[in-house]
C-alpha cells in the first residue's frame, strides 16, 4: 500500500481534524491502493499537519455526491459544483480516523525536492517525525 500526501486548503483541513468534515471530494483518484493520506494544509499555513485514513471511496456524479455527502463535506453547495464544472464524475474519500500531529511539519525541511501537489504526491517511509 502506498501513502499520499494531499493539499487541502486550511479551512478544510481544519474542518477535517475537527471531525466535522467526514469526506474529502476529489476529481481525480490515485492509481494506487492508499494506506494513509497526509494533509499538506496549502498557504498560509504550508505544513503536514496530519493524516487520515480511509474507510471507502465512492465514484459517482456530482450530483450524486453532493446528494449524498454534502452535509459531512463541509462546502457549500456554490463552491461544490464549481469545483465539479464540467465534470461527469468525481470521488468522495470517506474519512474513518484521523491523526493530527503535535507539531505541524515543514515538508520542505523533511523532504529533499517538496512541491506542493496539485492533486496528490505519492511517498514512502514517511511516518510524521523528523
Amino acid at each position: 500500500m502506498a501513502n499520499v500526501i494531499l493539499s487541502i486548503k486550511p479551512k478544510y483541513a481544519d474542518a477535517i481534524f475537527s471531525g466535522k468534515k467526514k469526506v474529502e471530494f476529489r476529481k481525480k483518484l490515485f492509481q494506487k491502493k492508499i494506506n494513509k493520506i497526509y494533509v499538506y494544509s496549502s498557504s498560509p499555513v504550508k505544513k503536514i499537519i496530519g493524516y487520515f485514513t480511509v474507510s471507502e471511496i465512492i465514484k459517482n456524479t456530482p450530483e450524486n455526491l453532493w446528494d449524498c455527502f454534502s452535509k459531512s463535506g463541509c462546502i457549500s453547495e456554490k463552491d461544490f459544483f464549481k469545483y465539479f464544472e464540467n465534470k461527469s464524475f468525481g470521488f468522495s474519500i470517506c474519512i474513518k480516523e484521523t491523526f493530527e500531529f503535535s507539531n505541524n511539519i515543514d515538508p520542505y525541511k523533511f523532504f529533499k525536492k517538496f512541491y506542493p501537489p496539485q492533486s496528490y504526491m505519492y511517498i514512502r517511509n514517511f511516518n510524521g517525525e523528523m
